[in-house]
């Protein structure tokens, strides 16, 4: 008698708990989600899709010679996602560290003929193409989507401050004679600047070329545009 009525019991558990879980079962596997923990979710960034980077606008025009002594305009990178960046050759800080930051983030997408970067210098008066041309063979640049561009002083300046709001200003009083942002900008194939939500649901706007994370998330959002 007594393991009857423990049968039953145990029998009227499983089956309360069938009613509850199976539909939420079936709707896991209608969603496609059973192979996906939430934990595994999170920890690979599953499920994110380049619609919830933030569109910031159009990027600037702009026109400036390369390495090569090419014209360079941003109608060259139309249908391409880029990073570009305000940097000058002779830097003795934080250019060495923005190199290093770009050179890895060309590495994980060279061959990819729909990605690109553009380094802008801020010192046109001795980057001149010849000088940007030996600058990208010392850093072992390989990508022909790579442009290091120099021209009019006041337009680079403007690109920079009033165009994309990257700080760049020329101050005798620091080492090297300029000073300047150590930001990425990201650019998806419409010409737009795209970027992601910081923990507080604040637009980033740009990444952190000195810091590994910013590195690290710009790569993730490049994949993200190269599939849009």
């Amino acid at each position: 008698m007594f393991k009857n009525k423990s049968y039953i019991g145990i029998s009227f558990i499983i089956l309360i708990f069938g009613i509850y879980a199976i539909p939420k079962i079936i709707d896991r596997v209608q969603g496609n989600a059973v192979v996906k923990s939430d934990r595994l979710d999170k920890d690979s960034g599953a499920g994110i899709a380049a619609e919830s980077l933030v569109d910031i606008g159009k990027a600037p025009s702009f026109e400036f010679t390369n390495q090569d002594n090419k014209k360079i305009n941003n109608e060259f990178y139309e249908g391409k996602v880029y990073v570009l960046e305000f940097f000058f050759t002779t830097c003795p800080s934080i250019c060495p560290k923005m190199n290093l930051s770009m050179l890895q983030i060309e590495k994980t997408f060279f061959g990819n003929p729909n990605f690109g970067i553009v380094s802008v210098t801020i010192d046109p008066k001795t980057d001149t193409p010849e000088v940007l041309k030996a600058h990208a063979k010392l850093l072992g640049v390989k990508s022909s989507n790579w442009n290091f561009l120099t021209g009019d002083k006041t337009a680079i300046f403007d690109l920079a401050n009033k165009g994309f709001n990257l700080y760049a200003a020329a101050n005798n009083k620091v080492s090297g004679g300029f000073e300047h942002s150590g930001l990425f900008a990201l650019i998806d194939k419409k010409g737009h600047i795209r970027c992601r939500n910081d923990e507080f649901g604040n637009p980033i706007l740009y990444y952190d070329g000195l810091d590994k994370k910013g590195v690290k998330d710009i790569q993730e959002d490049i994949k993200l545009l190269l599939k849009e």
